[in-house]
């Protein structure tokens, strides 16, 4: 009584084993984030050696951003009340944009790249900018910016994990930029280039 009226049937297949394929999307929109992954580049550092590793490291990388970071701060302070400082700043700005791209333009040059250190230089710039602002009475301005900005670039530096490389860098520059200046070119270009400048 219990099978009235139904009847089974027999499997003639054999029992599906537990399949290993994974999902395969089948839609463009689903293929466009099959391989998507997610990684935050801020934690925090397990040492003290990691986060002065990070701190390095980042200044390294990233320092032209950060110096921009600071140089924009100090630009919007400088607008209202400064007017000279203002300019001066520019005019420091536009020599150490030119130095930087003259570095970039003859990397060949023994004078530029071995006689002549490009930390002295710019160093020279920062003091000279600096000097510029004190004797244009922005030197509050200056010593305020540097006071606020600086622990957040330290902050910042810490907490970036740069170890994850998701940027591209350029394999043949020497420094391994994130964002090089000017393309590559040949370097019998560059250097006639650099033959011109000191002739």
């Amino acid at each position: 009584m219990a099978n009235l009226g139904t009847t089974q049937r027999i499997p003639t297949s054999k029992p599906s084993s537990p399949t290993t394929d994974t999902y395969e999307p089948k839609s463009p929109h689903e293929k466009l984030y099959a391989n998507f992954k997610f990684y935050c580049p801020i934690n925090l550092p397990l040492t003290q050696e990691v986060a002065a590793s990070r701190i390095i490291r980042n200044l390294k990388h990233i320092g032209l951003y950060y110096t921009l970071f600071i140089w924009m701060i100090l630009f919007i302070t400088l607008i209202p009340d400064q007017k000279v400082s203002l300019i001066l700043l520019l005019i420091m700005t536009y020599v150490t944009t030119l130095y930087c791209l003259i570095l970039r333009s003859c990397p060949n040059s023994h004078l530029l790249h071995r006689i002549i250190d490009k930390k002295i230089v710019l160093t020279f710039l920062v003091i000279a900018t600096a000097i510029q602002l004190i004797m244009t009475d922005a030197g509050t301005h200056f010593a305020i910016t540097s006071t606020c900005s600086v622990p957040v670039v330290l902050l910042h530096a810490v907490l970036w994990d740069s170890s994850y490389d998701g940027y591209e860098t350029k394999e043949g520059s020497g420094t391994q930029e994130l964002a090089p200046l000017t393309s590559s070119q040949n370097d019998s270009d560059k250097s006639s280039f650099c033959n011109y400048l000191i002739e």
